[in-house]
């Protein structure tokens, strides 16, 4: 039985001597004045990025229902509880983040839903939420825009807050609707949309496959069904889900890959 079913306040020795137990921590949380990962190399993360962003957040979620794709140690669905989300379901595939995350919200008193499942079985969540987050996940998916189309489909009922790590050009571009077969000098603006593919490692973590340029990233967003409302952190968009649209039905593809 946890402390937040016993209402058992722990001290702070015995907050430090579980998160040493639970492993190397990437989330930075404060715990009861006990810092998860206080030597991080991108400093109080992911404080210093929420920051950010947080003000393009709704400041009041009561009644909302929030989806936390890859919550990682549940930094994000914290804050989300914090704001008064009605309902948080978090969902990673990595047993040892989702104990962390069990053990931080247990420690703030916030009652969320933990999950291991993966982006690409969200279909099976059977639900659309009113905010989704999609936050440092796509670079880290073989097949990352299959895992936008499949938030589109499934899960996102209208919000979506989503965040890629971004290399090269940090410049949004307007194309043509159409090229000609012959075109070349086009793609060799570094403006134009680029996927960047990694074939060992990136920062030495084998899982980083992918690392878009913020036109390609926002091309990603559009044609997976998303309508971009706001920028407000140099990784982070603020996305409305909208009806696709076009002479191409993804959903088509979709249903070959998933059935």
């Amino acid at each position: 039985m946890s402390a937040l079913e016993t209402n058992e306040v722990l001290s702070q020795e015995q907050i430090r001597r579980r998160v040493a137990e639970l492993g190397q921590w990437f989330h930075n949380l404060d715990l009861g004045g006990v810092k998860t990962a206080p030597d991080h190399f991108l400093g109080d993360y992911p404080e210093v990025k929420w920051q950010r962003f947080a003000a393009a957040i709704p400041e009041d979620l009561t009644g909302k229902s929030v989806l936390d794709v890859g919550c990682n140690a549940g930094f994000y669905s914290i804050q989300m509880k914090k704001r008064g989300a009605d309902r948080v379901v978090a969902i990673d595939t990595d047993d040892k983040y989702l104990a962390q995350a069990r053990f931080a919200a247990e420690v703030n008193g916030a009652e969320i839903e933990f999950r291991n499942l993966s982006v690409y079985r969200v279909g099976e969540l059977k639900e659309q939420f009113d905010l989704v987050l999609f936050m440092g996940v796509l670079y880290h998916l073989r097949h990352p825009l299959l895992a936008l189309d499949l938030l589109h489909e499934h899960v996102v009922g209208d919000l979506l807050v989503a965040q890629s790590m971004l290399r090269g050009s940090a410049q949004s571009t307007e194309l043509p609707p159409d090229f000609p077969f012959w075109e070349e000098e086009a793609f060799a603006n570094e403006e134009f949309p680029r996927m960047y593919f990694v074939e060992q490692r990136f920062a030495n973590d084998p899982t980083n496959w992918w690392i878009p340029n913020q036109s390609c990233f926002e091309a990603m967003l559009r044609g997976a069904g998303f309508e971009i409302l706001g920028h407000p952190e140099a990784e982070v968009f603020i996305c409305r889900r909208t009806e696709l649209t076009g002479p191409v039905n993804p959903k088509d593809e979709l249903r070959e890959i998933t059935r």
